[in-house]
């Protein structure tokens, strides 16, 4: 009998030292793997355009660097306007993307008579910095990309940003807090960090929010040096006040569906704001897949600013 209690009682600390090490990977390690993976990791996703430049499509265009608030160095591509230009974009690109993202937007904007600045978000592409912050610390490089192209380069008014994903969260950051931009063009935006965070937790990993998804959540803000209440994007959208918005949506994107473009529009004061939903069904592709429809709704959106604005 001696020998039997003593058998289970090694099998129950066995189980008992088990049961602890499966706790600490799924309660400590994955949630740090994975608040680190989405942070920290540098990974460029293949893009159709990569290897060429603005002068791929005939266009003028010089190397630039300038830096961002906390000292973070930027750079990117200047596309100034042929003739006198009716304003200025800076086009800000998503999450393991490059200034490359946004070229056909940019070559398209150029068409129009616009001043183009295309540059890389911090930790992406040719740019400084050792961590992605999802767009919360970016709204900062956007607001440098907007006082380089203000004061470096003389660049014509209104200034509009057009983001998308990410890059379209910075820009409605940035818009917010920067009175020299008269509009913004918000592309697949998502509401907030713990919104997106809890979505795609479940989209990709199949996690319940709690505890483990609510860790990933919560280390990756650590991470980034914010609380996640502070990142709140459609706060920012109210900010913005009458400044016209273009949101846009792509009808099949399960990352960011129509329906996050439509709380943002309703959150919009702007008596300009505009929204539309696009066919297909990949996320941040509207421009590709839809050119057609997308070009015109720009076209009348930047037809409705002025200098004033």
């Amino acid at each position: 009998m001696a020998a039997i209690s003593r058998f289970w009682k090694i099998v129950r600390n066995v189980a008992s030292i088990l049961a602890a090490l499966v706790a600490a990977f799924f309660l400590l390690f994955v949630p740090w793997f994975f608040s680190g993976l989405v942070t920290t990791r540098q990974y460029h996703y293949p893009d159709r355009n990569d290897g060429k430049s603005p002068k791929s499509y005939g266009l003028d265009f010089q190397w630039v660097e300038f830096q961002s608030r906390d000292g973070i160095s930027l750079r990117g591509w200047y596309v100034p306007a042929d003739t006198m230009a009716r304003g200025t974009i800076i086009y800000c690109h998503g999450l393991n993307r490059t200034r490359i993202e946004m070229l056909p937007e940019a070559v398209f904007g150029h068409h129009l008579g616009y001043n183009g600045l295309l540059f890389d978000f911090r930790h992406q592409g040719q740019s400084g910095g050792s961590i992605t912050t999802l767009g919360y610390q970016e709204r900062w490089d956007v607001e440098a990309a907007v006082r380089y192209a203000l004061e470096k380069q003389q660049a014509a008014r209104p200034v509009v940003l057009w983001g998308v994903s990410m890059g379209a969260a910075a820009a409605l950051m940035a818009g917010a807090e920067t009175g020299e931009v008269s509009a913004v063009i918000s592309d697949s935006s998502f509401d907030s960090f713990l919104g997106t965070a809890r979505h795609h937790l479940k989209l990709f990993l199949h996690l319940p929010f709690f505890p483990v998804g609510y860790e990933i959540t919560y280390l990756a803000a650590w991470r980034c040096g914010f609380r996640p209440s502070d990142f709140d994007v459609t706060q920012a959208v109210e900010r913005i006040g009458n400044r016209p918005i273009l949101f846009v949506a792509v009808e099949g994107d399960r990352r960011m569906p129509p329906s996050i473009a439509q709380t943002l529009y309703k959150h919009a004061l702007s008596p300009q704001k505009k929204i539309i939903i696009l066919p297909g069904n990949r996320h941040g592709e509207g421009f590709n897949q839809a050119t057609q429809l997308y070009e015109p709704a720009v076209t009348d959106f930047l037809a409705g600013l002025t200098a004033e604005n």
